[in-house]
């Protein structure tokens, strides 16, 4: 008895194989289909080995698009043309350059997109070309190359040996009889002055001991001034605080006396005008009233019995 067969099952089944295979080729051959694309041209005379259809386009390193076309320019055989395909968001400018990046020891190359200002206009296609053209840029070894090719150039090499014979005769001239006498005598200094160090190695050992002892109590004195330093900045602030508190007491103070000289202003002209005249007239008297008891005095002294009996009558005279 034969088996059914679901041809349900067998279609389906060949449908989702044939679109997985499909799409695995796309995915692998990196086809246009995964977005839109702007076409460029890149014009070059520098060798593009290691560069193939299908390599990265990189715009300061990241992936813009790939290379659709090499060939030589059909106008000129001097030249390569590479056609680009880069996604439509990129910003490539007038300015934007075009630099082949040869990858590490592989040999495999990738074009390398620089440049592209913010305030410079987008690349348009000029008059007999279909699409832009980015400005290409030498690589690297390029570079190298063709400073090497200058340097080994007939012209390159005339250019070099006369610097080297202006070079030799420079040294001869500076090398002469008196400056090799001259270079002579400083080297023998040196040799004098090298065996002087190192007679006296001792003398400098100590030496750098002794400035090593001297840069470490330094270092002591700085650190222990770094933890006194505070302290006394602190009470030279409290110090300035009591001396500002003070001067603002006797500045209060001399307010207030100047306050009590102006209030006891009329009192002491009233007593400069009156009490000094009488207090004068009153001196006077006493002046007066000390002679007199003064001669009284004396003539206590002289007499004691006066001060009882009174003054004695004079003597008399004859026929009195």
């Amino acid at each position: 008895m034969e088996p059914k067969v679901n041809y349900v099952l067998v279609g389906t089944f060949a449908v989702v194989l044939g679109a997985s295979i499909i799409a695995v080729i796309m995915w692998l051959a990196k086809s246009d289909y995964r977005g839109a694309y702007d076409r460029y041209y890149v014009f070059t005379k520098e060798s593009v080995s290691g560069l193939s259809v299908n390599s990265t386009v990189k715009y300061q390193g990241v992936d813009v698009g790939r290379i659709k076309e090499i060939i030589l320019n059909p106008d000129d055989p001097e030249e390569v043309r590479i056609t680009l395909d880069i996604l439509r968001d990129t910003p490539v400018k007038t300015d934007t350059v075009a630099i082949l990046v040869t990858q590490g020891l592989t040999g495999l190359a990738t074009l390398n997109l620089t440049g592209g200002s913010r305030d410079a206009p987008p690349l348009t296609a000029k008059d007999g070309y279909v699409y832009p053209v980015i400005t290409s840029a030498p690589s690297l070894f390029g570079r190298v190359d063709m400073a090497i090719s200058r340097l080994l150039s007939e012209q390159g090499l005339s250019q070099l040996l006369a610097n080297l014979n202006a070079l030799s005769k420079s040294a001869n001239s500076v090398l002469d009889e008196q400056n090799r006498a001259l270079l002579k005598r400083t080297l023998q200094d040196l040799s004098e002055i090298t065996q002087t160090v190192a007679n006296r190695h001792d003398r400098l050992d100590r030496g750098l001991v002794s400035a090593t002892e001297a840069a470490d109590n330094l270092a002591k004195m700085t650190a222990s001034l770094n933890r006194e330093i505070p302290a006394l900045i602190a009470r030279i602030g409290k110090s300035a605080a009591a001396v500002q508190t003070m001067t603002e007491e006797l500045a209060s103070t001399s307010q207030a006396m100047g306050q009590v000289v102006r209030e006891s202003q009329p009192g002491i002209q009233q007593f400069t005008q009156q009490t000094l005249s009488e207090t004068g007239q009153l001196v006077a008297e006493l002046r007066q009233l000390t002679s007199t008891l003064q001669q009284v005095a004396r003539q206590l002294e002289q007499d004691p019995n006066a001060l009882v009996f009174g003054r004695r009558a004079g003597a008399r005279g004859p026929g009195e």
